[in-house]
């Protein structure tokens, strides 16, 4: 056997590997906690990692044209420059895997591979120029133009966008950057300040009932009926619809796609609108390449599939 690509996703809580095929096609998965105990412990446990989803598809290292990581954060070749939830600033993270199974491997930030796993297995299959967007605790970018990926050192950070001057504070050091807006973050930040002006509403009882609020909580309300949980899906749409106009309007994609939790959202309350009001603001109304709005499709295997097949789109 040979022409395996192995894939890790590095999450907040847990890691999860899987075994493609060069389509994509996931053959065989893998997953355990994170638990980091310093870089050398960490590297050998995706390195084992690794190896498990191998041997659960009946296959050996030599099987393998190499290993893709996601990460939250930036890379740089093989080198991890920082992330965002563990202690790795500068770590050749490459050099510590290959002690433990000696394989070529790829680093990638987590947005840019769940974007390159859905160009080959997801929504972006059969586009030249796709974006996807990450919608969870921050708001990620994963940029392919011309069927390369915009990654490493060049990755996007188009979170960090500015949309209001002055505006939110973001952990970045500057104010009023579009995650601070549109992320699920700032949807939970919304939904509980309109919970405080109105405890009258169902966006209230909904919580209670869930034991706190997220992504999906106004959404649910809005479902409902409920006007509070309505103008907060509207004024949410309207942020993610700024940034995605203005990230069009520089790109020019075939198509955008929207991932995580927030996504997963009722059509008609999130999806529907944003493609009426997006077409509103792109340039594209005057003319040219018209930008499709769509919901990305591999869900949590988009990152480990895009880990694998990061060599195809470098």
């Amino acid at each position: 056997m040979s022409g395996f690509f192995i894939g890790i996703d590095v999450g907040g809580t847990n890691l999860k590997a899987g075994l493609t095929d060069e389509t994509g096609r996931l053959l065989a998965a893998a997953r355990r906690p994170l638990d980091f105990r310093g870089a050398e412990t960490f590297a050998a446990d995706l390195a084992d990692l690794a190896a498990e989803v191998l041997s659960t598809a009946g296959a050996v290292p030599g099987d393998a044209e190499g290993v893709g990581i996601g990460l939250p954060g930036a890379v740089s070749g093989g080198e991890v420059l920082y992330t965002t939830n563990i202690p790795l600033e500068r770590t050749d993270l490459a050099a510590l895997f290959r002690r433990r199974l000696d394989l070529p491997v790829l680093l990638g930030n987590d947005a840019d591979c769940a974007a390159v796993g859905e160009y080959f297995q997801g929504a972006g299959r059969g586009l030249r120029d796709f974006v996807v967007l990450t919608l969870g605790t921050g708001l990620g970018a994963g940029i392919i133009l011309d069927g390369r990926l915009r990654g490493g050192e060049s990755s996007s950070e188009a979170g960090h966008m500015v949309l209001h001057a002055g505006g939110e504070p973001c952990p970045c050091g500057r104010r009023g950057c579009w995650e601070q807006y549109a992320s699920a973050t700032a949807l939970i930040r919304r939904t509980e300040a309109a919970m405080a002006a109105h405890p009258e509403s169902a966006l209230c009882r909904l919580a209670e009932e869930a034991g706190g609020v997220d992504g999906r909580t106004p959404f649910l309300a809005a479902e409902a009926g409920d006007e509070t949980a309505l103008a907060v899906c509207r004024a949410y749409v309207e942020e993610l619809a700024e940034g995605t106009a203005s990230l069009i309007n520089i790109l020019r994609p075939e198509a955008v796609a929207f991932g995580g939790g927030v996504a997963g959202a009722p059509e008609h309350l999130l999806l529907e609108p944003l493609r009426r009001r997006v077409g509103a603001l792109c340039f594209s109304r005057h003319g040219g390449r018209a930008t499709r709005i769509l919901r990305a499709e591999l869900g949590n295997d988009a990152g480990v599939i895009g880990a694998a097949l990061l060599g195809r789109v470098i």
